[in-house]
């Protein structure tokens, strides 16, 4: 049914929205945390970035298009129980103010939808191994190590200048790193939106359904329609614009107290994580990122700088994330199956 498929959109949208909002908090929580910028100006900011890096790049998008299911064997209901899953969770942590992936709930939801509606065989494991699962442990600590090393480099250099001097030039250095961190966020998480409404087209166009003009499709090698971009940018800058004071909250104070020399230093980390694996096409967790990078320059100082049980209940959300959403999803695909049952 057509009317599924504009459904699916319009969820896909809503839930780049909510990515938005939920991880605003990525990009600017260090910048508003040291009053280097008011909050209402580094979420206008960051969601200007966010478009950008939106429409810098397809990499990820093609991957959630076509590397974790046949887009043969989903359909339209598998795609919005999907959906449904990844928004229900990211909704649960952002009430919460916990800084989880919203990435790994997107990845998650399609995972229990797949399984509830085709079996444990039909989703493919290895990819979410090599994808999610391997990426899941390192990208945050590769942050850590460089915010950690960036630290105590840039601590060393500067060990004979003035600490006003310091505190000038840090605060406007951490202006470009907020940046660059925006940026990032946008050429990684807007693209899984681009990614599931990519593999919903191509489902539709596996089924033989018609209804969508050429143009509006994607081509066979899941080569992502412009206007699929265009949305998602939006949405994700929607979203960001909305803010999300509940997790800057969270990762800009409860972790460590955070200066804007070490600001810099996180978000420089974070922002070249994350657009390392924007370019290669795999699906990172901007959250992870950037908390881990927050830990490594807190950890720089000393190892008691950072607040390990915030910390810990934040990793306890990272683990939980997959299989919660996965739940979640799969038992909207069961009621979906309900109501839906001819789609």
């Amino acid at each position: 049914m057509l009317s599924l498929l504009i459904a699916v959109v319009i969820a896909a949208i809503i839930f780049d929205y909510i990515n938005g909002f939920h991880d605003a908090a990525n990009a600017i929580a260090t910048v508003v945390s040291t009053g280097v910028l008011p909050i209402r100006t580094a979420v206008l900011a960051a969601a200007i970035l966010n478009f950008g890096g939106a429409i810098a790049g397809t990499a990820v998008a093609k991957t959630i298009a076509s590397g974790f299911a046949d887009p043969g064997l989903v359909t339209q209901t598998v795609v919005l129980a999907a959906l449904i899953g990844a928004c229900a969770w990211n909704l649960i942590t952002w009430w919460y103010g916990i800084p989880s992936s919203s990435s790994h709930a997107l990845i998650g939801g399609l995972a229990g939808a797949v399984v509830a509606h085709a079996g444990v065989s039909a989703f493919n494991w290895g990819a979410l191994v090599k994808k999610v699962l391997v990426p899941l442990v390192l990208s945050p600590t590769i942050g850590f190590v460089i915010a950690f090393i960036l630290m105590v480099a840039l601590a060393w250099v500067l060990r004979g200048v003035k600490p006003s001097f310091v505190q000038r030039g840090s605060r406007k250095l951490q202006l470009l790193s907020a940046m660059a961190m925006a940026f990032s966020h946008g050429s990684n998480d807007a693209q899984k939106s681009m990614g599931i409404i990519t593999l919903a087209l191509l489902s539709w166009m596996a089924a033989g359904s018609v209804g969508v003009p050429e143009w509006a499709l994607p081509k066979a090698d899941g080569h992502v329609p412009l206007w699929v971009v265009l949305v998602c940018a939006f949405a994700i800058a929607a979203g960001t614009a909305a803010g999300g004071k509940r997790i800057i909250k969270t990762m800009g104070t409860k972790i460590i107290k955070i200066t804007p020399l070490q600001g810099f230093a996180a978000e420089t980390s974070g922002a070249f994580t994350i657009i390392v694996a924007s370019q290669l096409g795999v699906p990172v967790s901007t959250t992870h990122c950037i908390n881990a990078c927050i830990m490594g320059v807190g950890a720089s100082k000393r190892l008691s700088a950072v607040r390990w049980g915030v910390a810990t209940n934040i990793l306890v959300a990272w683990i939980v994330t997959l299989p919660m959403s996965g739940a979640m999803a799969a038992v909207s695909m069961l009621v979906l199956d309900v109501l839906i049952p001819m789609a």
